[in-house]
């Protein structure tokens, strides 16, 4: 656990020893000595807020997830703005909690990534899809139909991975992977990253099942 704040941080350890299928293995108070434990310890889940000094926490999930690949990331933030969010994936990470939800909410994502699945905040969640429901109406009325090879593409965007990555993983070009990727927005009316992720959100593609 990454936390700068020794209150919250202690109050996060309380939360989590007293679940019988939990324990804080570690915690630390800035990203770069949270990369040196994960490194270490191997835990299951890292929590990992955003701002903290020195390496914060967007910039150790990347690191984490380049030196630990088998550690999943959940963060835990005060930011609201899904911008955030957008980054967050993109670094690596598995899920995206609100320090300002109730305890349970935070041992739900954490058992959600745990298990590999993805988890984003109903309350961050609900924001989004409120944002993006003014498009909701254009996406359905194109009439096109999305391949199932661009949903998994745009799935994987919306997870966090690069052209480069997904390339790789679906054993295809990376020049292939941009062309599903610009046909799949062009269908769904989508002009940046933040509106695949939101319309995954929509999907349910960032929620455990």
């Amino acid at each position: 656990m990454a936390e700068d704040h020794a209150t919250v941080r202690e109050g996060l350890k309380l939360i989590i020893n007293a679940q019988p299928d939990m324990e804080v293995v570690a915690d630390a108070e800035d990203g770069r000595t949270a990369i040196e434990l994960a490194q270490k310890l191997q835990p299951d889940v890292a929590l990992m807020d955003i701002s903290m000094p020195g390496l914060n926490g967007l910039k150790a999930t990347a690191k984490l997830k380049d030196c630990c690949p088998e550690v999943h990331v959940l963060a835990v933030t005060r930011h609201k703005d899904d911008g955030y969010l957008q980054q967050v994936l993109k670094a690596g990470a598995s899920g995206y909690v609100l320090k300002q939800s109730p305890p349970a909410e935070l041992l739900h994502a954490i058992r959600a990534v745990a298990n590999g699945g993805k988890y984003l905040d109903p309350t961050l969640a609900g924001k989004v899809m409120g944002r993006y429901s003014g498009r909701r109406s254009v996406i359905n009325e194109g009439g096109t139909d999305v391949s199932d090879r661009e949903v998994e593409v745009l799935r994987l965007v919306a997870w966090g991975h690069s052209n480069k990555e997904i390339a790789s993983r679906l054993d295809l070009s990376v020049k292939t992977i941009e062309v599903h990727k610009a046909n799949a927005m062009k269908k769904l009316g989508m002009a940046s990253r933040i509106d695949i992720v939101r319309y995954a959100v929509l999907q349910g593609w960032l929620q455990d099942t």
